[in-house]
C-alpha cells in the first residue's frame, strides 16, 4: 500500500471506529483562584479556550466524533462549542447531574459507546503531544483492555507514576509521594476496550484510585510519549501554559495536518 493510500486507511479507520471521550466535568477547585466562575478545560490559552486546543488536535488527526463529559458548568462547555461543527467535528454532551468522578462520568456515557470496540478517552484538562495512529496501532496490537499514553518527566512530585516492564506491560501504579524526582507518570490519554465498562461500579469512581489497579490482570500497557506534556490544574501550570501557547497549538496540530 503506498503511503497515501495507508494515511487515508489510517485516518478512515479513526474517524469510523473510535469516539473521543474528554473528561470536561472536574470542579477545578485549585484553579478557582484565578479563575472563578470559568470551567477549567474553558481556561482561556492565548486566544482561545483550553479545551479547543484539544479538539483540534483530535480532528486533524481524523478523529471526529467527540462525547463530552460533563458536568459542573457544564452549560458553559456547550456555549462554547455546540454541535461542533464549527471546528468541523460532532459534539455529543454526556451532563452529570452530581459528581461522578473519572471513571464514573465514563460509565454514564456507556450509551453513546454501544456500536464500538474501542474508545478513546482524554482528560480535558491536560494536553499531550501524540500520534493517535501510532496509539491505537499500539493498542490493537497489545490486546490489552486499555492503552494509557505516558510521559517521563524531570519531577513527579505532583503526579502518581506508572510501572511498566521491558514489554511496555504495565505492572504496578504508584499514588503520589511528594518526592522531587524523575519519573514515568500517566498522561491523561486513553484507549479502552469497550468491555471495560463492566469494570466500572455505579456511581461516583475514579480511574485512578477504583479501576486502573484491578485492570492490571486483563492486561495494561503504556506508549510512551517524548513530546509537549502539560496540565492546567494548578495556577503555576495554567501560567505556564500561557507562556507555551503557541508551541502548545503547533504541537496539537501536526505539519502533516495543516
Amino acid at each position: 500500500m503506498n503511503s497515501n493510500l495507508q494515511k487515508s486507511a489510517q485516518s478512515n479507520d479513526l474517524r469510523e471506529n473510535i469516539p473521543a471521550l474528554l473528561l470536561v466535568g472536574g470542579l477545578g477547585t485549585r484553579l478557582q483562584s484565578v479563575l472563578p466562575s470559568t470551567a477549567k478545560p474553558l481556561a482561556p490559552v492565548g486566544n482561545a479556550p483550553f479545551l479547543q486546543l484539544l479538539v483540534r488536535q483530535l480532528q486533524s488527526q481524523g478523529i471526529r466524533h467527540l462525547i463530552m463529559c460533563s458536568g459542573h458548568l457544564a452549560a458553559q462547555v456547550q456555549a462554547q462549542f455546540g454541535d461542533g461543527h464549527a471546528l468541523d467535528v460532532a459534539i455529543d454532551y454526556s451532563k452529570e447531574s452530581r459528581p461522578l468522578g473519572t471513571a464514573g462520568a465514563i460509565k454514564f456515557a456507556a450509551g453513546y459507546l454501544s456500536d464500538v470496540c474501542d474508545f478513546l478517552v482524554m482528560n480535558g484538562d491536560s494536553f499531550l503531544e501524540l500520534d493517535f495512529h501510532k496509539f491505537l496501532s499500539f493498542h490493537r496490537e497489545h490486546g490489552g483492555i486499555m492503552s494509557m499514553a505516558v510521559r517521563r518527566v524531570r519531577n513527579a512530585a505532583r503526579y502518581g507514576t506508572v510501572q511498566s516492564d521491558a514489554r511496555n506491560q504495565v505492572t504496578g501504579f504508584i499514588e503520589k509521594t511528594g518526592n522531587q524526582g524523575p519519573g514515568l507518570v500517566n498522561g491523561g490519554v486513553y484507549i479502552f476496550k469497550r468491555a471495560i465498562l463492566q469494570q466500572i461500579p455505579d456511581g461516583p469512581a475514579s480511574l485512578e484510585k477504583d479501576v486502573f489497579p484491578n485492570l492490571l490482570p486483563g492486561g495494561v500497557y503504556a506508549l510512551e510519549q517524548s513530546g509537549m506534556f502539560i496540565d492546567i490544574g494548578t495556577p503555576e501550570d495554567y501560567a505556564r501554559a500561557q507562556t507555551l501557547c503557541q508551541d502548545l497549538y503547533q504541537a496539537a496540530i501536526p505539519e502533516t495536518s495543516r
